[in-house]
């Protein structure tokens, strides 16, 4: 037999073109699958804050213990607070919230490394696709609270300035935490960016930049004293076509 008779047999492009179609068709599925599921399990949370951090932080670190005591704080505020669901500070912030009064919700993701899920999670929903997670971060926060983190964390802390500024999401507070982490991003946003028309000088209204547990929450609390936490009409029009 010759080395060609030994081949497998090749699909011919018009089966194999459907064979494609029909598992793109299948993932779409699966992707409403994840919408549906998690919109029903979050949707008596509110108000709710998520908070991001970097994944490879470390319980001794003072940024973890600065989570860990933010999280309880704004738990015992009557907020639910959201994390990634996996170590470091989104550990810390779902410890944090586990042991104050409201519940802790960890939106975890399928990773090939680093996300392992934490055990104070109240609330618990895995993702496989970013997307679908991202949404659901930002549908259900009634303020973000981003502590020092990587990629990850810049990634969710872009996309919430993004839809914010483009008027596709409601305008919620946006806090930084721990000023000297975030000062030389600040300063390029402010020289850079603002100097060069990349954007205008009032988006950096959407970023406020705190150290202490006690004036993150009252910065939230300030940002709704006009206003109740629940989204008006017009925002919830927003949230629906994000």
């Amino acid at each position: 037999m010759s080395e060609k008779e030994k081949l497998p047999p090749q699909a011919d492009p018009e089966t194999l073109a459907q064979s494609v179609s029909a598992r793109e068709s299948w993932r779409i599925f699966g992707i409403m699958a994840e919408f549906v599921e998690a919109t029903e399990r979050l949707a008596t949370i509110r108000p709710a804050v998520s908070i991001f951090g970097s994944a490879r932080t470390q319980p001794d670190s003072p940024y973890y213990q600065l989570t860990e005591q933010t999280a309880r704080l704004l738990s015992d505020a009557g907020f639910s607070v959201i994390s990634g669901g996996g170590p470091g500070i989104m550990e810390a912030a779902n410890k944090g919230a586990y042991h104050g009064k409201s519940p802790s919700i960890g939106l975890n993701i399928q990773l090939p490394h680093e996300q392992t899920g934490n055990p104070y999670q109240d609330i618990s929903q895995t993702f496989r696709h970013f997307f679908a997670r991202k949404y659901m971060f930002v549908k259900f926060a009634s303020a973000y609270v981003v502590m020092p983190g990587g990629f990850g964390t810049l990634d969710e802390l872009m996309e919430a300035l993004t839809l914010i500024q483009t008027g596709k999401s409601r305008r919620i507070p946006i806090i930084l935490v721990h000023e000297p982490f975030w000062r030389g991003m600040v300063d390029w946003f402010r020289d850079r960016l603002v100097d060069e028309g990349m954007i205008s000088a009032e988006d950096m209204a959407l970023i406020q930049v705190l150290d202490r547990p006690e004036d993150i929450v009252e910065a939230i609390f300030k940002h709704y004293e006009t206003r109740g936490f629940a989204p008006s009409a017009d925002e919830r029009e927003l949230l629906l076509n994000l």
